[in-house]
Order: C-alpha cells, then sequence, then structure tokens
C-alpha cells in the first residue's frame, strides 16, 4: 500500500522545532485560532453568536439625517468602509485627516472641527450653510488620505494581555535587533492597539469615536455634535435627539467586530507548495522582517472562550515604529506624523492596496516603502537573491 510522498527533512526539523518551542513556553499548548474573513469565531455560545449577528446588523444599516446622521459626515453606515473581502474589511474612500505637529506637540484641531475632515453634509445643513463638507483648516501642517483597516480578529487584539506587548517595546527586555518600538497611548493615556497610530485602548473606545466621526452620529461619550470649522450649527439643522446612538448599539457593534474571526493562512494543497511557503517564512524572519511583524502572540483569560489563551498569528508587535519622512501622515496624541503602529499581515491575501493609505499595489512595493526604523530591513530585501525574495513574496501571499 502506497504511503505517500515521505516528509522532507527541512519539514521534519521545523516540526520538531515547532513542539520543543512549544514545551520552552511552559504549560499546556494554547490553540491557535483562525477563521473565513467576515465569520464569526469559532467557539461563540449561541447567546453571543446572537450578539454578532445583532451587531452585524446595525453595522450594516443606513442611517438617515432624521435618525442623526451628520450634519456632517463620511458615509452613511458602517460597512460602506469595511466590504472587501466581506463586511468587516477594508474598502471605501480614504478618510481625510488633518493634524498640526510643532515644538513635538500634536494638535488635534479640535477647536477647528477636529482631525477628520467631513466630506459630506446633508441637506438641511447645505442650504444653511451653503456647504457640502468640512474644509481643512489652515492651522494644519499635516493632511493625509487613511485607508480604512480590516477588523478582522480585533477581539483577539484586545484580549492580548498588556504585558504580552510592552515586553517588546523599547527596554531592558526589547529585542537586541536595535528596531523595538514603544506602546501608543489614548487620549488618557491607556495602552493603545487599535487604529493606524494604536491611539484607540478598547474596540468600544474605537467605535464610539468613528459613530461620531464618520456618521455623525453622538453617543453617550460623545453628547455634542461636530462643529462646522469650530463654529456652532444652525437652528434646525440636526433635528435627532442626543444622543443619537444609544448604549444598546454601541455594544452591540462592539460585540460584531470583537467575534469577527481572524482570516486563516492559505492552506498548501501540497507538501511541495509547504515546503516553499516554510522557506519563505525563514527569509522572513532571516531579513528581520518579523522583528516588527511579530508572527505570533497570546491571548490572557477571557470570559469568552472563544477569546480565552489562544494563539493569535497577526504578525505584528502591535507597537509604533518611525518609518521615516516618506511615509508620514498625520500626528495623534504623543506620536509623530513619521510614526505607525504596525500593520497586522494576517490576512493580507485578501487585500490589493497596502500601506496607511493604500499607495503600495503589492507587499514588494509596501517593502520598499519602509523607512526610517526599517531601513535596514529594507535594503536587506534589496540584497536578496532572486529565489529568496520569490520565497519571502510567497510566503506573504500565503497569510
Amino acid at each position: 500500500m502506497s504511503r505517500g510522498p515521505r516528509p522532507t527533512f527541512r519539514r521534519l526539523l521545523f516540526l520538531w522545532l515547532a513542539a520543543m518551542m512549544g514545551v520552552a513556553c511552559g504549560g499546556p499548548a494554547a490553540e491557535e485560532v483562525v477563521g473565513i474573513p467576515g465569520r464569526p469565531l469559532d467557539g461563540l455560545t449561541e447567546e453571543e453568536l446572537g450578539r454578532f449577528l445583532l451587531g452585524k446588523a446595525v453595522f450594516e444599516r443606513l442611517v438617515t439625517p432624521e435618525e442623526g446622521l451628520g450634519p456632517l459626515f463620511n458615509e452613511t453606515r458602517c460597512s460602506a468602509c469595511h466590504i472587501d473581502p466581506a463586511i468587516g474589511g477594508v474598502g471605501g474612500p480614504p478618510v481625510l485627516k488633518a493634524t498640526r505637529w510643532e515644538n513635538g506637540a500634536c494638535d488635534l484641531l479640535e477647536s477647528a472641527g477636529g482631525t477628520i475632515i467631513q466630506q459630506q453634509a446633508t441637506p438641511a445643513l447645505q442650504e444653511a450653510l451653503g456647504v457640502t463638507g468640512q474644509e481643512i483648516p489652515d492651522a494644519a501642517t499635516h493632511v493625509a488620505h487613511v485607508a480604512s483597516t480590516p477588523l478582522f480578529g480585533l477581539g483577539l487584539v484586545e484580549a492580548i494581555p498588556e504585558e504580552e506587548i510592552a515586553v517588546r517595546a523599547a527596554g531592558p527586555e526589547a529585542p537586541s535587533n536595535g528596531i523595538a518600538g514603544r506602546v501608543g497611548r489614548s487620549a488618557d493615556g491607556q495602552m493603545g492597539r487599535f487604529g493606524r497610530k494604536a491611539d484607540f485602548a478598547s474596540i468600544q473606545d474605537f467605535v464610539d469615536s468613528a459613530l461620531l466621526t464618520e456618521l455623525g452620529l453622538t453617543t453617550p461619550n460623545h453628547p455634542r455634535e461636530l462643529s462646522v470649522g469650530g463654529g456652532a450649527l444652525p437652528p434646525g439643522v440636526d433635528p435627532a435627539p442626543n444622543p443619537e446612538m444609544e448604549e444598546r448599539g454601541i455594544r452591540l457593534l462592539t460585540d460584531y467586530i470583537r467575534f469577527l474571526a481572524l482570516p486563516a493562512p492559505e492552506r498548501p494543497r501540497t507538501e511541495a507548495v509547504e515546503d516553499t511557503i516554510l522557506r519563505g517564512k525563514a527569509v522572513f524572519g532571516e531579513v528581520g522582517c518579523a522583528a516588527c511583524h511579530t508572527p505570533s502572540m497570546r491571548t490572557g483569560r477571557s470570559d469568552v472562550a472563544a477569546l480565552d489563551r489562544k494563539v493569535v498569528r497577526l504578525y505584528s508587535d502591535l507597537l509604533l515604529h518611525d518609518l521615516g519622512p516618506g511615509l508620514a501622515s498625520v500626528c495623534a496624541p504623543g506620536t509623530a506624523p513619521t510614526e505607525h503602529r504596525t500593520a497586522i499581515l494576517a490576512g493580507l491575501r485578501h487585500r490589493d492596496e497596502l500601506m496607511y493609505d493604500g499607495r503600495a499595489a503589492s507587499p514588494e512595493q509596501a517593502i520598499l516603502l519602509h523607512g526610517g526604523d526599517a531601513a535596514g530591513v529594507r535594503e536587506a530585501f534589496r540584497g536578496l537573491d532572486e529565489e529568496s525574495r520569490a520565497l519571502l513574496l510567497r510566503f506573504l501571499a500565503s497569510l
């Protein structure tokens, strides 16, 4: 009877090393959790799945001015910016942002209407003021179009203990590669892990802010409407009573995002393909990509079994890194224009616009745009021979 192809020596060595690493960590091996884009995490209870489905309905629901949309806004539903390859992914027009960076301090331009420049206005506001959206404040020093980020797996990101992230930051225990990042902070000083600038500490904070700045919906935490360039709104342009989004709706949206699955990497169909991907992963580590795009982390204890002590292959350290002036964007509280949170590479094969503004159409282009902390890695990539470069790019295409 045929036994099929024999495992290669490299594959056996890889499996042995993986097993030894699991033993070295101590305790039982954590379960790796992956799924399908747009689908819920495996292992949710019936009640949790119900919350996911209700939240998805809120996420996809069209909001009208009578219900609180605007009077300044970017989109009419959450899903408009998160549609590819499934609801919860990326898509939609980029968001226009503006900030002022001066003497090492970030001004979010709140007195002039805020960082996000809303591109649309309700008919009532257009009639009252003759405006079709916000203008970029004259005080702005940095303006950027920022692409949406996928929401897949963010509940797992939220479940990673702070110490798991902080240990990789600059300090005595940081990696000895000279490019350790630093922890991002929210406006109130909490550890940030969400957003391009790691300036949101929780999914709910992220949702709360997006409701106001993208849809113009007031919430219990943000009970006041956005101003038009800092000026007061004319009477009658906002018919809905505040808050326009109740706490229950915010919780459902938060649960929907929290329970979205992290996309699984490609499943190799042959041993030869698997071997190629593993060789590419080795090159990924050798050139230094893994110094920032940390292959995996582990969640802590959670009341949600689907999030409890899981191995999460994010390919991000969730830290801020300076990527150089060529990738300067807007600033954030305590974060310079050139600093960005390391992008999560899980699900990379489902995206065709990369970097914070979508300027790169391929992983190769994205790598070559890296500067600052990652300049050495970029040059190491440039120095690869043709085969090694192809292997690395094939590995990235599998994520």
